[in-house]
């Protein structure tokens, strides 16, 4: 009886908020994915709904078992009852990542939705055991790279891809759009509420819903309710097949991973804060385990552990959403709900999630670094803008016949003819192919330089402008493939630059002296 009293229950009154909050922003995730493969993209329903949608489901749902059982464990173990489990789900900024930075570039380069996706299956893969590594070097390399670094170059991706798809639909349909955002702006940004506390976001979206349908921009369709459980040996094959196809793009898999299971890492500690111990190397190999079990099911979108926990334990969630919430996907995702949702939700809210995401993850790059840093964070940004606009202009181009090559500098381009009509017309383009190759990795670079520079540590300039050479030399980052490439103009840049931080740095007590405080804005 004791032991009942001090053992979290299976499912409490609090566990209702926590289950809104898992649901519906995973469920927001999952629309987008289904935006961007089956609207943009045209990949065929049978691979979006009868894989991608069933993979991203069972892994979701193994992560929310997981993570209940974790807190059921902890709460024996601890002899109390007022555990939280942690929050879990779709990886929105990975997601983002993967969906533009990885997904985009290989559909248009190969034009196989099928090959596409057995690339987009091993990245997913590759990530999840990223992942699951990162329970043993990610202390070191959250105790070694700063967070301006890994959270500008992230915020950029938030910002270049994120925002501007936002904002550019809401105004593509601003009937529709521009109410829903002004609705959910005024609880977003100005914290106000409706009657019973309910946030203006939630009636933004439900709401939003009701008025799309209500004007006939959506309708109601069961016909894409069914029965599709992946076989997971199809999967595994598509797995093999993918490899070879994803291997250039594991210079933006791997960066974004890294950061992943860095977020997960601040998310668990950030648990521990409030109050609940539970082991952060476990959870990233949880995160890791679910990821690549959401791949062999034909998944595309790493898990994560989210932010939350603190106000979720506030509100007196306990296992039991994350218990039910992982059994509510992993159902909707087998039985096919998501083709009933995508024709019921009106893009207007997904655009306003777009813009609502992005914000916060700029405005926490600024926010959870000291002023002195926010250069790097504004440096860090720049390259992912690389991403978006090769996309955007390679794109323009296959319209009119012409196509990338891989140039003498290692980049994917185009011939000196074609550039040039490119830059006469002012199109923004060079450099562009250099700094698209591995912009998540140089934007960690640029990021980090710039904090080492600030905190007066010349030498570790010089060993992070080694370490870009030789990222550089083996076609991590700068280059359109992975290889050997000694004369790379980019990794002789990077070595250059490393003898003249090491050169500055002898002179750091005699001719060349920095000053202990300097505001540079």
């Amino acid at each position: 009886m004791n032991e009942q009293k001090t053992l979290v229950p299976w499912f409490r009154r609090g566990d209702i908020g926590g289950l809104t909050y898992a649901i519906t922003n995973n469920i927001v995730n999952y629309l987008i994915v289904i935006a961007t493969l089956s609207g943009v993209l045209k990949w065929p329903d049978e691979i979006v709904y009868g894989n991608v949608i069933p993979g991203m489901s069972i892994g979701l749902m193994a992560g929310g078992i997981y993570y209940a059982w974790m807190g059921r464990r902890l709460s024996r173990k601890e002899g109390r009852a007022d555990v939280t489990a942690l929050p879990s789900g779709v990886s929105t900024p990975a997601m983002f990542v993967m969906l533009y930075g990885v997904i985009m570039p290989l559909h248009y380069a190969l034009e196989d939705p099928a090959l596409t996706w057995s690339a987009a299956v091993a990245a997913c893969f590759i990530g999840g055991f990223v992942e699951f590594l990162g329970g043993v070097i990610g202390p070191w390399m959250k105790s070694n790279l700063p967070r301006a670094a890994l959270l500008g170059t992230v915020a950029g991706i938030g910002f270049i891809w994120m925002a501007t798809q936002g904002v550019f639909d809401i105004f593509g349909d601003p009937v529709i759009g521009v109410p829903i955002l002004l609705v959910a702006m005024v609880g977003i940004f100005g914290g106000y509420m409706f009657p019973k506390k309910i946030p203006p976001l939630v009636v933004a979206i439900v709401g939003g819903i009701v008025y799309a349908f209500c004007l006939g921009r959506t309708t109601v369709d069961f016909s894409g309710i069914g029965f599709y459980m992946p076989n997971p040996v199809n999967g595994i094959q598509q797995l093999i097949n993918g490899f070879a196809v994803v291997a250039p793009y594991l210079t933006v898999v791997i960066p974004v991973s890294i950061y992943n299971f860095i977020e997960t890492m601040d998310n668990v500690e950030g648990a521990n804060a409030a109050g609940d111990n539970y082991n952060v190397r476990e959870t990233q190999f949880a995160d890791g385990c679910c990821t690549m079990i959401s791949a062999i099911f034909g998944g595309v979108i790493p898990n994560t552990v989210w932010l939350g926990h603190a106000g979720l334990k506030k509100s007196g969630a306990g296992i039991g959403y994350s218990l039910i919430a992982g059994l509510v996907l992993g159902a909707a995702g087998i039985f096919g709900l998501f083709s009933f949702l995508d024709n019921l939700v009106p893009a207007a809210v997904c655009a306003v999630t777009f813009l609502w995401c992005a914000v916060v993850m700029v405005a926490q790059a600024f926010k959870d670094n000291p002023v002195k840093h926010y250069a790097a964070v504004g440096i860090a940004m720049i390259p992912p803008v690389a991403d978006y606009l090769y996309t955007q202009i390679t794109g323009a181009a296959g319209l009119a016949g012409y196509s990338t090559e891989v140039l003498a500098d290692g980049t994917a381009g185009y011939n000196a003819e074609v550039t040039q009509m490119i830059l006469d017309a002012g199109v923004m383009w060079n450099g562009v192919p250099g700094v698209k190759a591995g912009a998540v990795i140089i934007g960690i670079l640029l990021g980090t330089i710039t904090v080492f520079i600030i905190e007066k540590q010349l030498l570790k300039v010089g060993v992070v402008c080694l370490a870009g050479a030789v990222l550089a030399c083996f076609g991590f980052i700068h280059s359109a493939q992975l290889g050997f490439n000694p004369d790379s103009p980019f990794a002789i840049a990077y070595l250059i630059a490393a003898v003249l931080a090491f050169i500055l740095h002898t002179g750091r007590n005699s001719w060349f002296k920095g000053p202990d405080h300097f505001d540079y804005v």
